[in-house]
């Protein structure tokens, strides 16, 4: 039953779909492991123009900006993810932004041929603004063209191609494969593959009917869209939620970011959704997903042993996503972002004291090891995911388009920072490079447990209540559904209360 509408097109069509955020993955991953050959190619690049050595602190600053500047494109393009939607369509969105896969992935790919480091940093850019607008436009479409029963379901597999993309990347990335001076290039460049793919399968998909019906009102191009992805003639059903859905829509009016940024009743909900994107990036996970070879080696680890260990981080991140969707289902948002918040923390403290001590106990570098991969099962138990969810869940209908596009700028914002400062944040901690992070887990944890309301099986109005009452001192019973009973039969009356029964 729970897999009720599930048909082998709709099927192909989140395959089609999905492929966006696999590039996301792919591209998230794929400047880790050939670092050190990557570097070598800045250096000869240098060499080869100015017939001299270049500086260690320049080259690391080159490195630094190819890596991080994925993170600048990744926010312009989510921040256009919703103008273009709506402007060309999902699906012809979508298709257009392979476009911009496919010159990003030339760039990188044809760099080292031609000499040009600058090719490869904005070969960076371009693929990020594509993934950026991924983010954005994939699970867009993919929400809208699943039935209600799986929407949920469904969404995850977003997750589950960004996994799939970042340990596929890891394991060409390893040295015997394509993370070598010889074949990096096309390590990079193979980022094609995914674009090519989605222009060849998209085109047989139909466009969202949600899109067709309420914001081009094609009612009848909808309809034959419905058919197709339901195998099924019978699509009334999904025709009058949307109905519904518009016609809520329309009674409540837009909010602009700066309208959002203004009202005093949402800044409460806008700084719980702003300091959760925070909680996900400034964790620390990053650092870890850019740098982990780096990182390994710096724990002790040869540098093949190190791209292995890499390998296992991207592994375990695929088993944590399936694992972790029935934990959706069964725990609450801040339940579970809470135990991931805290374990990171935990592991985060393991990480420093084994490089601290690696020099003594050369075991402690198997233990650095593994606190990193127990650091990324916690990640993905509750920040990976969470801080969207819980985004998206605290605004109605009216100014939720802004409220995501605020998220989305934090986070891509956020992700440049650690992209771009972790090198220099190790040189200059060495073995304490994870305290901050530490420091920034606990901030964020207690934030959470004093701030941040369980919006499971919450209805929009008791969500705002929560905020609209202002009571901070007791937050957590407030929460509570028998506090809301309460004060709900306080302010309506006994008299009220039975006339609503009725």
């Amino acid at each position: 039953m729970a897999y009720s509408g599930l048909t082998c097109f709709l099927c192909y069509a989140i395959f089609a779909a999905v492929l966006g955020m696999f590039q996301f993955g792919y591209n998230t991953g794929v400047i880790n492991a050939p670092q050190s050959v990557i570097e070598n190619f800045i250096g000869d690049c240098w060499k080869e123009r100015y017939n001299n050595n270049i500086e260690g602190s320049k080259q690391d600053l080159i490195w630094s900006i190819a890596v991080s500047i994925f993170a600048i494109g990744g926010m312009i393009g989510g921040f256009c993810g919703g103008i273009v939607g709506n402007r060309f369509g999902r699906k012809k969105g979508l298709l257009l932004n392979n476009l911009l896969g496919v010159g990003g992935a030339c760039l990188m790919g044809f760099s080292q041929m031609l000499y040009s480091f600058e090719m490869l940093i904005l070969g960076r850019l371009v693929i990020g603004i594509n993934c950026g607008l991924n983010t954005s436009l994939v699970p867009m479409y993919i929400s809208e063209i699943a039935p209600l029963n799986l929407r949920g379901g469904l969404g995850t597999v977003n997750q589950l191609a960004v996994t799939v993309g970042l340990l596929l990347s890891q394991v060409l990335g390893i040295e015997q494969l394509l993370g070598n001076s010889n074949a990096w290039p096309l390590l990079l460049g193979l980022a094609i593959v995914p674009a090519v793919m989605q222009m060849v399968l998209l085109p047989v998909c139909p466009e969202s009917p949600r899109y067709l019906l309420m914001s081009r009102q094609l009612e009848d191009e909808a309809r034959r869209a419905l058919r197709r992805l339901r195998a099924s003639s019978h699509v009334e059903e999904d025709i009058e939620e949307m109905r519904a859905e518009e016609a809520a829509s329309q009674t409540e009016a837009h909010m602009s970011m700066l309208q959002l940024v203004r009202s005093s009743a949402l800044r409460m909900p806008l700084t719980i959704g702003i300091v959760m994107q925070l909680s996900q990036q400034l964790s620390g996970i990053n650092a870890v997903l850019y740098y982990s070879t780096s990182l390994f080696t710096a724990a002790g680890l040869e540098e093949w042993q190190s791209k292995y260990a890499t390998l296992g981080v991207g592994s375990v991140m695929v088993i944590m996503t399936l694992v972790s969707i029935p934990l959706m289902d069964r725990a609450g948002r801040r339940t579970l972002h809470l135990y991931g918040l805290g374990g990171m923390f935990v592991f985060s403290l393991f990480i420093t004291i084994s490089l601290l001590i690696k020099e003594m106990m050369s075991w402690m570098t198997f233990i650095s090891v593994i606190s990193t991969l127990c650091f990324v099962i916690f990640f993905s138990v509750g920040p990976g995911s969470i801080p969207w969810m819980i985004t998206a869940e605290l605004f109605s209908q009216g100014p939720r388009p802004a409220a995501m596009s605020i998220a989305v700028l934090v986070n891509w914002l956020s992700n440049f920072l650690v992209g771009i400062g972790f090198p220099k944040m190790q040189e200059a901690f060495e073995n304490y490079t994870f305290l901050p992070f530490s420091v920034l887990l606990a901030c964020f944890w207690v934030f959470t447990y004093y701030k941040v309301p369980e919006t499971k099986n919450k209805t929009f109005e008791e969500i705002s209540a929560i905020f609209q009452r202002g009571v901070d001192s007791n937050f957590h019973a407030v929460t509570s559904s028998n506090h809301l009973e309460e004060k709900r039969d306080t302010e309506v009356g006994p008299d009220a209360k039975e006339e609503a029964k009725l």
